[in-house]
């Protein structure tokens, strides 16, 4: 099974009417995707009842990725708002279990950063990090290098098999030691996740300029780049149950675009057609 999404949905503005409020567009959102990656979570550990409010306006058999809090992923800049690593980690898990009680939580996604690179230390952080989470679903998805060099590659792919660890597979430009290629290797039989951030190669460093994130994920995918995803997620359909796919290339307003592209791609039918729809194409 494939499931098609994007990540947040705030932002998207072809999906809604003139006159959507902000908190009725989660609901209008999944009338479009069975799945959704929550990324308010990386910025802060939301309350447990904003979680259950989602899972309640959502419809039964729709999914959340959640991104794992900045704190836990060795991203946050500045005082922690938690007493240790333990409170963090033990608050974050309790915030999400309304979506798990729904039986609505596909994964927690832990992003890693540029930084996090492969080190005898950093292995030994993601077991610790996996023990945290317990049964809970975890995804990881690395932003350097070092990870899948010819060297270690094949050793990331068993430790991540071994530890239980599922696979963010990425498809972004390949711009230095702070990029990743498109490993098309699933490590847990149940799910695979795959995230679309572009390939805008010369935006996807510049970090140190005030409008970097605009600049990382402004592309658009063409035609024959999302057929050729196609093929290549076809091919993963054999080694896992189910890939959840999300589009992050949502700068320049691409993502909900591209994504009814693909689905209509891969034969799936889109739940509704968005205002504006015909001249994403």
């Amino acid at each position: 099974m494939i499931q098609i999404g994007l990540a947040g949905w705030g932002d998207h503005d072809d999906l809604y009417g003139e006159g959507t409020t902000s908190r009725d567009k989660l609901k209008v959102y999944s009338r479009h995707f069975p799945i959704v990656e929550v990324d308010s979570s990386f910025y802060a550990v939301q309350a447990e009842t904003t979680y259950e409010r989602w899972a309640n306006e959502t419809p039964e058999e729709f999914g959340f990725i959640i991104k794992a809090y900045q704190g836990m992923t060795g991203h946050l800049r500045g005082k922690s708002p938690f007493s240790d690593e333990a409170a963090m980690f033990q608050a974050f898990v309790a915030s999400i279990r309304p979506v798990q009680a729904a039986g609505k939580l596909k994964t927690v996604l832990f992003q890693y950063p540029p930084w996090f690179d492969c080190t005898r230390a950093n292995v030994q952080k993601l077991r610790e990090t996996k023990q945290r989470m317990g049964e809970i679903p975890v995804a990881l998805e690395f932003r350097h290098q070092s990870w899948f060099t010819p060297e270690m590659k094949d050793k990331t792919l068993s430790f991540m098999e071994t530890e239980g660890w599922m696979h963010s597979i990425c498809d972004e430009p390949q711009a230095g030691a702070g990029s990743v290629p498109t490993v098309l290797h699933p490590t847990v039989r149940s799910m695979t996740m795959v995230r679309f951030h572009g390939r805008n190669k010369d935006g996807w460093n510049q970090g140190g300029a005030s409008d970097w994130r605009e600049a990382r994920y402004l592309y658009r995918y063409s035609r024959e780049e999302l057929i050729e995803w196609k093929h290549q997620l076809e091919e993963l359909q054999v080694k896992t149950d189910e890939i959840c796919v999300i589009f992050n290339n949502n700068s320049g307003g691409d993502a909900a675009g591209n994504a009814k592209q693909l689905m209509e791609l891969l034969g799936m039918q889109p739940k509704e057609n968005a205002p504006k729809q015909l001249d994403l194409f």
